[in-house]
């Protein structure tokens, strides 16, 4: 069980998808326009990691490896298939938001990426665990960016208003805004690993001192 909550918590803390691996930047810095947009996004992509994951690590010893990136695609294309169309019956208008980035989560390098290096070389269940980490650190990362973004950039949270009078700044919803935002983030989370990583360096060396 200890084992299987590292695999979940690794997805949101130390392999965050976008502020650890820096992967996916494309649908990231694309729809992190607003709050709305990133939640979606990141339910579409983690249906389709968790989809994806299970079924490569129950295939995972009969697909050979020669042909094993056009079998993953396939499969993960199959779940991208199923997701857009759920999302078009029953959410157009965000399936309509989100536009192309919807059916390009077949080619997202998170997606792939975590077939490649864990799904087809593990059992069912650290799969599962994983992409759902995977899937939730990706989502929490869009959320962020996006709620910046809206705020900064519109003046609005989920649609509403939240300062009367405020004026947005107009290049937080562009693409340098996007590019400023996961600039400034992605240092924080890197400054904040090298912090306690030197912590951790210090406290093990006043330990040793010690004895």
């Amino acid at each position: 069980m200890k084992n299987l909550f590292y695999e979940f918590r690794k997805g949101i803390t130390i392999e965050n998808p976008t502020f650890g691996l820096v992967l996916g930047l494309c649908p990231t810095l694309a729809v992190s326009t607003s709050v709305a947009n990133a939640i979606g996004m990141g339910l579409a992509a983690s249906f389709v990691l968790l989809g994806s994951n299970i079924i490569i690590s129950l295939l995972r010893k009969l697909i050979p490896p020669q042909i094993r990136i056009p079998c993953f695609i396939v499969i993960i294309a199959t779940f991208v298939t199923i997701n857009e169309l759920l999302m078009q019956a029953y959410f157009p208008a965000l399936n309509a938001s989100l536009g192309i980035f919807v059916p390009l989560i077949v080619v997202n390098c998170i997606v792939l990426g975590r077939a490649e290096a864990f799904a087809c070389k593990r059992p069912v269940i650290d799969s599962i665990f994983d992409a759902l980490g995977m899937g939730a650190g990706f989502t929490l990362a869009l959320i962020i960016i996006a709620s910046i973004r809206e705020v900064l950039g519109a003046g609005k949270f989920l649609g509403f208003s939240l300062v009367k009078g405020f004026e947005p700044i107009a290049m937080m919803v562009l693409a340098p805004g996007a590019l400023l935002t996961m600039g400034l983030l992605i240092g924080l989370v890197n400054y904040r690993q090298i912090k306690a990583k030197t912590g951790k360096e210090i406290k093990k060396a006043g330990c040793d001192g010690s004895k």
